[in-house]
């Protein structure tokens, strides 16, 4: 089996929730402290070994291939201007052994279809699924520690956590039991149910490792809640030919699609932050006592 080194990232979504800040902008490219939401998934994605990032894209996410690009303008002035601290951010947000690929997706026509539209490039390889919005902090990361299962088992995992109940009509939702090697091993997987028929509320949150066979399956698939080619839907197919793992990863999850999620995780980077952590704590011991 091949190593994981393709991390596919569906960044085609219209950012409804966040209207009017993301009409014009992506929601993958709104800040967390100074970078935004996509960059922390890429950056998740290089530390768990991937070196081509995939990009499933949609109108007005232009900004995205850009923030990934060179430019040629910024670096030179700020080389200009003697700010090589600053340049080596810019020149370091993709190291030089890590390619870009963009491929449009014409119609949102769901998750499942978006991976499906890397199939190209992806081939019969086995690969990660990556979604900007979970913003998962972790030492290491959540997607580090899905390959880590991968490579001991090649097998599709799924990262999940616990989520309360009355939640799961928002998420991918598993059922489980230990095969024989006290792995968690799926069972039913359905998409977005109500809680009184949800299996269980174990939750997919965004991150994926899937083999090659998963196309064949989205390819059959019809469009199922929404009205959209559920990845979930591709999932429960494969299952009938193959084990499916799911991985309680350890780590911090932020639901960066919801306003909450994002202010929560906002404040969390906040206080982490270098240059501003101890001074922006001192503001909120500030605000607490008024």
């Amino acid at each position: 089996m091949k190593k994981i080194t393709k991390a596919v990232f569906p960044v085609a979504g219209l950012g409804t929730r966040f209207l009017p800040a993301t009409k014009a902008s992506p929601k993958e490219m709104l800040p967390v402290v100074d970078k935004p939401l996509i960059q922390y998934a890429v950056e998740e994605a290089i530390a768990a070994g991937m070196t081509e990032l995939i990009f499933i894209t949609g109108r007005n996410k232009r900004s995205i291939e850009d923030h990934f690009d060179k430019a040629y303008e910024l670096e030179t002035e700020l080389e200009n201007k003697n700010k090589q601290k600053l340049l080596e951010t810019v020149q370091g947000i993709i190291p030089p052994s890590v390619s870009c690929i963009f491929i449009r997706q014409t119609e949102a026509l769901g998750l499942g279809h978006a991976v499906l539209c890397a199939r190209p490039v992806v081939g019969d390889a086995p690969f990660a699924v990556i979604l900007a919005d979970d913003l998962i902090e972790g030492a290491p990361g959540a997607m580090e520690q899905m390959v880590k299962l991968f490579d001991e088992t090649h097998t599709s995992v799924l990262g999940v956590e616990t989520v309360a109940p009355e939640e799961t009509g928002s998420y991918g939702i598993v059922k489980v039991a230990p095969d024989a090697r006290g792995h968690q091993q799926v069972e039913h997987i359905v998409e977005k149910p109500r809680p009184e028929v949800a299996p269980s509320n174990l939750a997919v949150v965004g991150r994926y490792i899937l083999t090659p066979r998963i196309f064949d399956k989205l390819v059959n698939t019809t469009a199922g809640a929404g009205g959209e080619i559920q990845l979930t839907d591709g999932i429960a197919a494969l299952m009938k030919d193959e084990a499916v793992l799911a991985l309680p990863f350890k780590g911090v999850r932020y639901d960066c699609g919801s306003k909450l999620g994002y202010l929560k995780a906002t404040v969390n980077y906040g206080l982490q932050h270098h240059e501003v952590g101890a001074e922006f704590a001192a503001y909120l011991q500030s605000l607490a006592r008024n």
